[in-house]
């Protein structure tokens, strides 16, 4: 059995909104006296909401609150959640930057994290230079840092301007250069927040096949921090949830990936939309619902690019006059992609009682992002009933599709074409 590396006991950091310090002497000397004796602030009121959506109504919040996991030796663990969701909280108390307010780490080893882009790099200093400082920064000695300089420049791929000022370097140089210097200072456990996503396809390609050589080749710790589901389900053996401070899921990365995908639908999906009747108090129809999901799943699971899918509806009329169902596909910064609607599929709309239409989507036709729907009734000349954003969804890729390629490809679009080779 691996020996435990990394374990997070009850953490939990609080953090004072609007003012520095904290009032008073003999505040600080009370919370200091619970502090060491392992107690919560006795200033922290009761009934404190820890939510960012709402305006603050408590002097404190709680970015973390009773974090508790293992990480073994050897293991890649993912931690994903929301913006605001306090990964970058907990990865700054794992490597030391900050501490809890409450609960502990041990660790056994050396840690060596990549929390932001040029974490420790002068811009008035070389490259060169610069490894040296950031080599100093995570704990290396000057002769560690002879010995892998050549390794790590040219890793970093900046060979050609390792003796220009980093002030000069693009955010990928320094990324790149960040990287190359804590994947080889050999730690025990390396901590990469999203930096990586900086970087480009190739340099994405060395950096997860890197973190994969330190985890299975050296058997060391990797603890990954990343919005890019398809590198964290490529890279990870293991994924915690946060949302609001606290961990909401613990397990395998199939299963944390589509329960962090599933987050908005706890209280509904936004790919599902039931109509309020009174919208349709003047009209000679009624909209029961519209809604867009892959053909053999449900409205709560995640929409894949392999997935068919199918928008419907279902109308209720009581005349039998002629309408038109109207679909205008957006993506996820409100272009316009493309319309359709059901003249275009020559489906008969002139009937009176409920009917459910479909349109049927083909896969591999969307590429992976966030896009919305409008939906619109008209009569063929005049428009009867606008609903802006009636429903939204998200396409997500699958890692086997992936490649050598870990990020997005550009477009909104990404057909699957037939492509022949003859001599």
């Amino acid at each position: 059995m691996s020996e435990v590396i990394l374990k997070a006991e009850n953490i939990s950091k609080q953090y004072r909104l609007g003012v520095v310090g904290t009032g008073t002497i003999s505040h600080d000397l009370n919370r200091f006296w619970h502090k060491i004796r392992r107690k919560e602030d006795p200033y922290t009121k009761v009934g404190a909401v820890n939510d960012r959506s709402s305006q603050a109504k408590e002097e404190y919040v709680w970015a973390l609150r009773d974090i508790n996991f293992e990480v073994k030796k050897g293991e890649v663990l993912g931690i994903i959640g929301k913006n605001g969701a306090g990964k970058s909280t907990l990865l700054k108390i794992l490597s030391r930057v900050t501490g809890p307010t409450m609960g502990s780490i041990k660790t056994k080893g050396r840690i060596a994290s990549l929390l932001e882009v040029g974490t420790g790099f002068h811009p008035e200093l070389t490259g060169r230079e610069n490894i040296y400082l950031n080599g100093a920064i995570l704990g290396m000695t000057k002769a560690e840092v002879n010995a892998k300089i050549d390794e790590i420049i040219e890793f970093s791929g900046c060979t050609m301007y390792v003796d220009t000022p980093v002030k000069r370097y693009s955010s990928g140089m320094r990324v790149r250069l960040a990287f190359a210097v804590a994947a080889h200072l050999e730690p025990e456990i390396l901590v990469i927040d999203e930096v990586l996503a900086v970087g480009d396809a190739e340099f994405q390609k060395k950096a997860i096949g890197k973190m994969q050589d330190i985890s299975q080749g050296e058997g060391r710790t990797v603890l990954f921090v990343s919005h890019n589901m398809a590198a964290v389900k490529s890279l990870c053996t293991r994924a915690i949830v946060l949302e609001n401070g606290t961990t909401v899921f613990e397990g395998s990365t199939d299963q944390a990936v589509n329960f962090y995908l599933n987050l908005d639908n706890a209280e509904g999906s936004t790919s599902l939309r039931y109509f309020d009747q009174e919208y349709f108090e003047k009209q000679s129809f009624k909209i029961d619902y519209v809604g867009i999901k892959a053909e053999t799943k449900n409205y709560k699971e995640p929409i894949t690019r392999e997935d068919r899918l199918v928008l419907e509806t279902s109308i209720n009329k009581e005349t039998n006059e002629e309408i038109v169902v109207v679909f205008r596909f957006k993506d996820g910064d409100g272009n316009f992609i493309f319309v359709n609607n059901s003249n275009m599929g020559n489906v008969d709309m002139s009937f009176t009682g409920t009917k459910k239409t479909q349109m049927l989507l083909p896969d591999f036709f969307f590429n992976e992002g966030n896009f919305s729907i409008d939906l619109m009734i008209t009569n063929g000349r005049k428009a009867l009933f606008l609903e802006p954003d009636a429903i939204q969804f998200t396409i997500i890729q699958e890692e086997k599709s992936l490649g050598q390629w870990m990020g997005k490809s550009p477009g909104v679009l990404k057909p699957k074409f037939t492509w022949n080779a003859e001599d």
